[in-house]
């Protein structure tokens, strides 16, 4: 007698008086009230794919199986995006560029990431102050971008037009420790 019916033998009497734990009960897909022995009498124990899901849950994953067909473009993003359509949507042009390294850090790691800049409308100035304002809610939004392909394709999604602004690569210099002593007009130190 193998080790799985010496098991199933054990288990087989307190199930058919009703003496069986809820978990196991759950793990055999048994409801109150159904007979314990009928799950044991089949060759494999049904697997419960919709445990805890309400009927309407059910029936709405069903129907989700079939082939869902996307738009070309997504017209439903610019719809919510709370920005007005006419006046700062349409025809507005997108540049997307990766920033270039600031004057206060030495290292690159800051500007691996791709950007979108909207075009700037126009401004306006306080005269008492000096403040410089506008109406436009693009103009000072940053979105970044691991890779320009993500943003180029954000961009495309979106209907906006788009150019982009390869940065110009910048190879090292090769130098050596050697070039500190070098003996030319460049490296060489006056002693006065």
């Amino acid at each position: 007698m193998s080790a799985s019916t010496s098991l199933l033998a054990r288990i087989i009497p307190p199930l058919r008086s009703g003496l069986i734990s809820r978990s196991l009960s759950s793990s055999l897909n048994l409801r109150y009230g159904d007979d314990p022995g009928r799950a044991l009498d089949t060759k494999e124990v049904p697997m419960i794919k919709d445990f805890g899901k309400l009927e309407s849950e059910i029936a709405h994953d069903n129907a989700l199986k079939g082939t869902i067909t996307l738009p070309d473009r997504d017209e439903s993003l610019v719809e919510i995006s709370g920005v007005p359509i006419q006046d700062h949507i349409k025809g507005r042009s997108v540049r997307v560029f990766r920033p270039a390294k600031s004057a206060m850090q030495s290292g690159t790691a800051g500007v691996r990431k791709w950007r979108l800049e909207f075009e700037t409308r126009e401004r306006w100035e306080n005269n008492l102050m000096g403040w410089a304002s506008s109406g436009d809610p693009l103009s000072n939004t940053v979105v970044e971008f691991a890779e320009k392909e993500d943003a180029v394709r954000f961009v495309e999604k979106n209907g906006w037009p788009y150019w982009v602004d390869d940065p110009k690569e910048r190879l090292p210099k090769p130098k050596s420790y050697a070039l500190n002593f070098s003996w030319n007009k460049r490296t060489r130190k006056s002693t006065k």
